[in-house]
């Protein structure tokens, strides 16, 4: 029972890094490990599934070693985002006041992290906010962005 369990974790765990990795634009080692992979900042590209023409570029630290080998690793609560316009903005259907567009777990069972979208309606402008949250106590480590969109394209509201 306790080898279904482990299983059972280690697939959860390991789960939202496969989306992940499809969207992985680079990453640097920052400490060696002798057995395992190296500490690493990865830095991925999400986008906006209702906004298209706007990418989300997310930086944060992957834990290195046998445990962050095996998906039992914590990673750190910090991360940096920076969102930019990177085609024609085009939004099909009216977006909520605020709105979860990405999150992915970091730990097996307490982290996760998350990208939320925020409409700033008065200056025709899209704020992306990321922050990693935990079950128990979150984590005020946060970082903002900001798209500004053209003004001969009002971004429509819910």
């Amino acid at each position: 029972m306790r080898a279904a369990l482990l299983l059972y974790l280690l697939v959860a765990a390991t789960a939202g890094l496969a989306h992940a990795e499809n969207n992985k634009v680079g990453e640097v080692s920052t400490a060696f490990k002798l057995i395992g992979p190296d500490h690493k900042v990865v830095v991925d590209a999400y986008d906006d599934p209702k906004v298209s023409g706007v990418t989300c570029y997310v930086s944060r630290a992957r834990t290195g070693g046998l445990s962050g080998a095996v998906g039992l690793a914590e990673d750190k609560a910090e991360a940096s985002i920076a969102c930019r316009q990177v085609g024609p903005i085009a939004i099909a259907n009216p977006l909520p006041q605020q709105e979860e567009v990405y999150s992915e777990r970091q730990s097996i069972l307490f982290k996760r992290l998350r990208v939320v979208r925020m409409v700033d309606a008065k200056r025709n402008t899209l704020v992306y906010l990321t922050y990693s949250d935990k079950l128990i106590d979150g984590s005020p480590t946060n970082a903002v962005t900001a798209v500004p969109v053209d003004r001969g394209t009002p971004i429509p509201l819910r």
